[in-house]
């Protein structure tokens, strides 16, 4: 349990100092340069990254069951991924309908992806890895939203065509991710395949 703590120290760490050391953050920016401190930041977060699939790989080998989730919870979270994956999309493709009204769908997204996994799993090590990103992303969405408030950010209105990309694009990379990349990267098939 102890790599994927410290992953989730490294990784949501160097994610959370904006929300939590914002002014430190410019000085240190300003101080080290705009690369560098790039650099110092995807490192720190593929470092911890790779330690939380580690640690999550060697807490699954070993689970500590908490509660065992009704199947119904599955099914659920399957719909709450495939609304993730869509509010994913919705970060990338421009000018769409889903980013003007959610403004930070990338975010609102992990909300889901967690919450959906959190539901569906019920180890120690679910509730650690999807309780974290969870009060991860609430902070983060809650700092963003305030951040935007105080600069007076707008959102450009979004495009129906835009719109029906971006939930086609998600749309099939859940199905990617569902019934194929799943199963190979982490080691469970959703859908029992």
């Amino acid at each position: 349990m102890i790599p994927l703590i410290l992953g989730l120290v490294l990784f949501l760490g160097m994610h959370s100092v904006r929300i939590f050391a914002d002014d430190w953050r410019t000085r240190q920016r300003a101080k080290l340069g705009d690369g560098a401190w790039k650099g110092l930041y995807s490192v720190v977060s593929v470092v911890g990254f790779v330690l939380i699939i580690w640690g999550y790989g060697l807490a699954r080998a070993e689970p500590i069951p908490i509660w065992a989730p009704p199947v119904w919870t599955r099914h659920v979270a399957s719909l709450l991924t495939l609304i993730a994956f869509v509010l994913l999309a919705a970060a990338y493709v421009p000018r769409n309908a889903i980013k003007a009204k959610v403004q930070h769908p990338m975010v609102a997204g992990v909300k889901i992806w967690a919450f959906a996994h959190l539901l569906a799993n019920g180890t120690l090590a679910d509730i650690l890895l999807f309780g974290t990103f969870i009060l991860w992303a609430v902070l983060a969405f809650r700092s963003m939203r305030q951040r935007d408030r105080a600069a007076g950010k707008t959102y450009p209105a979004g495009q129906g065509t835009a719109t029906l990309i971006t939930v086609v694009v998600g749309a099939v990379g859940w199905a990617a991710f569902a019934f194929w990349l799943h199963a190979w990267w982490i080691g469970v098939a959703p859908f029992g395949g």
